[in-house]
């Protein structure tokens, strides 16, 4: 698991932008141990088993498919895989659960089910439920019994979600509150015996409520027809003088917002990891096409268009796994610590999940876009073939589409994580001003000639510009702000340029942390010049990203001279040198061939 005497000060959320990490400070996959190899394992096991076969009968909703392999996850303890044993959990560790949600991420369908069971279902209970809730609905959602839904969106209310209009009042008696209004894109709101709902009591204090399936008043509308995730249940729910038990009241009365955040930060972080999943399940499908469909007599897969496809793909994916693996041990360490302060299993998972909500949402935005990416990339490989939907290559397309939307559109999480590093450097969580201000003098002195030495040299030289790149730009935002010359809530353009520049830093620091720290390793699956050419590749192309976001970052709100002077600066701190991607890129597509797929 890595040496832990030299994680005990841990890395806080946000804090890669101002703090050097080390190798030793992060968890790779390749640390996985047997336990977590096992759970893997059990996972795929039951894909091929369960799901695969039977992917016809999902997608067309038959035969009461999705809720019977729910319970079959439930028999295996999947779905109190991260829940306490009291309740009947398992309480696996956070990257074991990483892995358990990885390995679902090829599911299709079954894995919106599962993952809105497990998450936004289960979470808001365990994390904010009364003792006696945490009794009467956990067992049963942990084994399969009971299967839950989380309704939050409206049709006023999508990525405003404090706009809600369902409403809640306190019956005459004191023993109800009677909800009224609706809410859609409910998933698993077919088969769902729990909903987790969103109302506002009086029409203002924004709370959740536990609400049961055969409440009177609780109905359902008809299945929606999607575009993909065709075999997941999507359905409005209507509320007509439902009425709640007050002790069903979850959480505080007015502070609901805490409940729907803080369930969403977890969510994000699953969605990213098993994005990557289902990222490497396209790769391996893309890369045998690619190795048996011959043209011009010969593999297509020996031609370098399609080379450059399956390489892109590999880097992104293995750059996003990075990034998810060092997170989960970062959420690991801190439920760690929170329950050595004596903190409850689950208030110890909420604060770790709040803790990096950050980069909860880098993952989300990132494993996303990485997986539409990958998909799109497999139909290109497969031609005519992946647009038919006779063959898996089409529906992954479609299926994919929805990661970029929901758990918070990327766009909405883009500006969050903006947000919050902001806040959280203004609330004194770590210093921001410092390092940024000396940015601002470096920029003022003569340029350093100092040579970076040893392994990596020019990789942690330009992971180190990155973070001044985005501390030279959003410092100089920042003080505009001060100077009351800008206002950033309505520059979203400039705040997606920094959100960009973030998620490229968080992602290739993971990255080069992860290739140094297996250039000490013997049992790596591939030689060194694989990782090494897919770190050079990113920070190649990351560093041309990161010129042209904070250029056009820049150009948002300084001119003249000090345009100038921040445009200077910009060349200064982007010089990773030149990388022959071509070559790069075929050792990695011939890594891939060999092993017909994901091989890292």
């Amino acid at each position: 698991m890595g040496d832990k005497t030299v994680r005990n000060a841990i890395l806080k959320g946000g804090e890669f932008l101002v703090r050097e990490t080390s190798p030793q400070e992060v968890f790779i996959p390749e640390e996985l141990n047997e336990e977590q190899r096992m759970a893997r394992k059990m996972v795929e096991d039951f894909l091929e088993q369960e799901i695969y076969p039977n992917v016809s009968k999902i997608e067309k909703q038959e035969d009461n498919i999705v809720v019977r392999l729910l319970k079959k996850t439930g028999d295996l303890g999947l779905l109190g895989a991260h829940m306490p044993p009291e309740y009947g959990g398992m309480a696996l560790d956070t990257n074991t659960n990483s892995v358990i949600s990885e390995a679902f991420g090829p599911a299709g369908s079954f894995i919106v089910a599962f993952a809105a069971h497990t998450g936004i279902g289960m979470l808001p209970i365990l994390y904010f439920g009364t003792e006696e809730q945490k009794q009467k609905y956990l067992p049963g959602l942990i084994s399969g019994d009971l299967k839950a839904a989380y309704c939050l969106t409206e049709p006023g209310s999508g990525s405003d979600a404090l706009a809600a209009k369902t409403r809640a009042d306190l019956s005459a008696d004191g023993k109800y509150y009677i909800l009224n209004g609706q809410k859609m894109w409910i998933s698993n709101a077919g088969f769902a015996d729990i909903f987790i709902v969103f109302a506002k009591i009086d029409g203002e204090k924004f709370t959740g409520f536990i609400v049961e399936r055969n409440t009177p008043g609780l109905t359902l509308g008809a299945e929606e027809d999607k575009m993909g995730i065709k075999g997941s249940s999507t359905r409005q729910v209507f509320f007509e003088n439902v009425h709640v038990p007050v002790e069903n009241v979850l959480g505080e009365i007015g502070k609901g917002h805490l409940i729907a955040f803080n369930a969403l930060n977890i969510g994000r972080y699953k969605l990213g990891i098993m994005c990557l999943g289902g990222c490497k399940k396209t790769i391996e499908m893309a890369t045998r096409y690619a190795n048996e469909r011959h043209q011009f007599g010969q593999p297509i897969g020996n031609f370098g268009a399609i080379q450059y496809k399956l390489a892109e793909m590999a880097i992104r994916t293995f750059a996003g796994e990075s990034a998810a693996y060092r997170t989960s041990q970062l959420m690991q360490d801190r439920k760690e610590a929170a329950e050595a302060e004596g903190k409850s299993y689950g208030q110890a998972m909420l604060e770790a999940a709040e803790e990096y909500a950050i980069e909860c949402s880098i993952l989300k935005v990132y494993g996303s876009e990485a997986t539409d990416y990958c998909v799109d990339e497999n139909v290109q490989i497969h031609g005519g073939i992946g647009f038919s939907e006779e063959y898996p290559a089409a529906r992954a397309y479609r299926d994919s589409r929805i990661n970029r939307i929901y758990e918070g559109t990327n766009e909405i999480n883009r500006m969050l994580l903006v947000d919050q590093l902001l806040r959280r450097a203004l609330k004194g969580h770590f210093d921001l001003v410092g390092p940024a201000w000396a940015v601002q003098k470096e920029l003022a002195a003569m340029p350093s000639f100092e040579q970076w030495k040893g392994p990596y040299a020019e990789e942690r030289r330009a992971v180190a510009d990155f973070k001044k790149i985005i501390l030279m730009t959003a410092g100089a935002a920042a003080k505009m702000q001060m100077d009351g010359k800008l206002n950033l809530k309505e520059e979203q353009e400039i705040l997606l340029n920094c959100a960009d520049m973030l998620i490229d830093l968080f992602v290739a620091e993971s990255m080069l942390l992860r290739v140094q720290k297996l250039s000490e390793r013997a049992d790596k699956p591939q030689p060194q010049a694989v990782y090494d050419a897919m770190l050079q590749v990113f920070l190649h192309d990351a560093t041309a990203r990161m010129t042209k976001n904070a250029t056009d970052a820049l150009c948002s709100f300084a001119e003249g001279d000090l345009l100038k002077t921040f445009l200077m600066g910009l060349k200064r701190f982007a010089k990773y040198p030149p990388v022959n991607v071509k070559e790069k890129r075929r050792l990695i597509a011939q890594a891939l061939r060999q092993a017909q797929g994901w091989c890292f």
